[in-house]
């Protein structure tokens, strides 16, 4: 039986821990999905995917939909090309294709950072399972903008600062910059975020049954109380391991007419008993109840 206490208890235990940690997970999911959309929108209107390096002729760096050149020999400052409101400036048909998945991408995000909002009015399975399945959108956008982008390169404004070397997946002399590989750190996120969200919504801590009584009526010591302590397992110095019985005393009533209840005459000590538990001194004040 001190098997089975233990067992319940440390269930419930369990059940304790997991709804804590299960919330603390949530908060910092929450977090690391506002943290997401910041990075997507950054690298979306940065224009420092690539750019030149010491070998490049021409400085340049270039974006999604914005280019920049740095006229080092009139001394003039950087000039940068290229708007969203015109995709036709885009420098090349991949860039474009980029541009519009990465887009979907940022807006999805922001979309699931308002479906958090879904808190407030419905059960919380819901609001992951629809939650994950706008970041599993997002990063899919994500990772085909990312993977259509390096097609563009054997764009002429590309070539300019990139060398002839440069074409389809090939750099030439210009390396990558930190937005795009800020964009390759966004999709592993999406992905764990989505991960995480379906973990959420389909795993429950399953409620834990009463304790209840046995087929015989009677109920187990241990399963109400968990702090009870057996004979078998009583604490040196306590109650138990002394031996001592519990006693309960108690006031004797008084009655209305003066007469105070007392035991039985037949209680009192005779010659042919020799334990009676009858003390003469104790009854007319209190009255023992053995527990």
């Amino acid at each position: 039986m001190g098997s089975k206490v233990e067992y319940v208890e440390s269930s419930h235990i369990y059940a304790t821990n997991y709804v804590r940690n299960s919330k603390a997970i949530g908060v910092l999911w929450g977090i690391f999905t506002i943290c997401y959309a910041i990075i997507v929108v950054v690298a979306f209107v940065t224009p420092e995917w690539i750019g030149d390096t010491l070998e490049s002729e021409y400085p340049g760096r270039f974006g999604l939909w914005a280019r920049c050149y740095f006229h080092s020999s009139t001394g003039g400052g950087e000039d940068c090309q290229g708007s969203l409101d015109d995709l036709s400036t885009v420098s090349s048909p991949a860039f474009r294709a980029a541009t519009v998945f990465v887009g979907l991408s940022v807006i999805l995000a922001l979309l699931a950072i308002c479906s958090m909002l879904l808190f407030f009015f419905f059960q919380s399975t819901t609001v992951f399972h629809i939650c994950g399945w706008i970041q599993v959108s997002s990063a899919v956008c994500l990772v085909v903008g990312v993977v259509t982008y390096p097609a563009g390169w054997d764009a002429s404004e590309v070539k300019r600062t990139c060398g002839t070397s440069a074409g389809r997946y090939e750099l030439g002399e210009c390396g990558l910059r930190w937005a795009y590989l800020l964009a390759v750190i966004g999709c592993l996120d999406a992905i764990i975020l989505a991960a995480l969200a379906f973990i959420l919504a389909t795993r429950h801590v399953r409620l834990q049954a009463e304790p209840g009584y046995a087929a015989n009526g009677s109920l187990y010591k241990g399963e109400v109380n968990g702090g009870f302590v057996g004979d078998a397992q009583s604490v040196a110095g306590s109650r138990k391991s002394l031996n001592l019985h519990p006693v309960l005393l108690m006031p004797q009533p008084h009655h209305p007419g003066g007469e105070a209840d007392r035991f039985s005459e037949f209680s009192n000590r005779t010659g042919r008993s020799k334990s009676s538990a009858y003390r003469a001194e104790y009854a007319s004040s209190i009255q023992n109840f053995q527990l």
